[in-house]
């Protein structure tokens, strides 16, 4: 799975929209819009964030793996 899609299952289970998400990451609605449709890459500092913010893994974020681990 993409991280892409990973970001957009992660928002929708967490019945948040995508403006909800762009403002924890201090962005507009339009530019948080680009990462889950994979236009752009989703810098590393926001990687952080929404692990932490979801309580995931790195590795669950990025599609790496499929099993989230909680981060505490």
């Amino acid at each position: 799975m993409h991280y892409y899609q990973r970001l957009r299952d992660l928002r929708e289970d967490a019945d948040k929209k995508q403006a909800d998400i762009a403002e924890i990451l201090g962005i507009s609605r339009q530019h948080y819009s680009l990462y889950e449709r994979g236009d752009r890459e989703l810098p590393m500092h926001h990687f952080i964030t929404l692990a932490r913010y979801y309580n995931v893994s790195l590795d669950y974020l990025a599609g790496l793996v499929d099993t989230p681990k909680k981060l505490y």
